[in-house]
């Protein structure tokens, strides 16, 4: 078997923590650092969270649910969990490399899963150059904010600002305007997965904005860069039929 050892990580939910304690006396519970695979119990932030906390490990992350909606979670069941992890589909992803420099001319760097997004931090809408591999493609962006999402979370935020849903495999990356005003019929842009993308927030006195890449919030950015991060992979299993591509393929045409 593929997974002998399994360790368990559950959200402070109290559906979450029941659950732990029901799975921790059945199949005991592994230490992280050496399980062949993490049974994440919660709900897609507390996905999230787990694989962040596993970059870099190599160890794959089987999720299950405890939360609302589920999109990266498998069914919540007690019985047959080794067999379960044996027959799951892996997905391979890879996160976003979030580059972003203060006003102050601090520089921070961040992984994100989903996407790398910059938002408006006063009532004043923001104004952003796009600079994509080095050339502006767009001078001026006047909007509540802007951002880059991979294909696994095409359709987290993304969606939710009228973003394009990626198949797993697509190999794009989706540019989404957030309530643009200038140019208002523009709807952002697909991008190769080897782009380079670079924000200049054009006038971060006035018109002061952050940069998230998933959780991480960075204040008063005066620009920001994303790109993907191709040293660093992560490895979500499914249940068979439920693969995370053929979630994606079904929210495509979800009513």
């Amino acid at each position: 078997m593929r997974f002998k050892r399994i360790a368990f990580m559950a959200s402070d939910a109290r559906s979450a923590q029941i659950a732990l304690s029901k799975l921790n006396r059945l199949y005991g519970n592994c230490d992280p650092q050496q399980a062949d695979a993490i049974v994440a119990l919660g709900g897609d932030g507390f996905m999230l969270a787990t694989l962040h906390a596993v970059m870099g490990k190599n160890i794959p992350v089987y999720g299950m649910n405890r939360g609302s909606i589920g999109f990266l979670m498998n069914e919540f069941a007690t019985g047959n969990l080794p067999d379960r992890l044996e027959q799951a589909v892996e997905s391979t992803i890879h996160p976003l490399r979030m580059t972003a420099t203060t006003r102050e001319g601090e520089v921070v760097e961040a992984l994100a899963i989903n996407e790398v997004s910059l938002l408006r931090e006063t009532r004043q809408a923001t104004k952003v150059a796009i600079r994509i591999d080095g050339e502006i493609r767009l001078e001026e962006l006047i909007c509540d904010g802007v951002l880059v999402a991979t294909p696994a979370g095409s359709t987290a935020y993304n969606l939710s600002a009228h973003g394009p849903i990626l198949p797993i495999e697509a190999e794009l990356l989706a540019v989404t305007p957030i309530s643009a005003f200038r140019p208002r019929r523009w709807r952002g842009a697909l991008l190769p997965m080897q782009a380079v993308i670079r924000f200049d927030v054009l006038e971060p006195l006035k018109r002061p904005v952050s940069a998230v890449a998933d959780a991480l919030e960075v204040r008063d950015v005066a620009w920001v860069e994303a790109r993907v991060a191709r040293d660093v992979s992560l490895r979500l299993l499914f249940d068979p039929g439920h693969s995370l591509d053929e979630r994606i393929l079904r929210e495509q045409f979800a009513s």
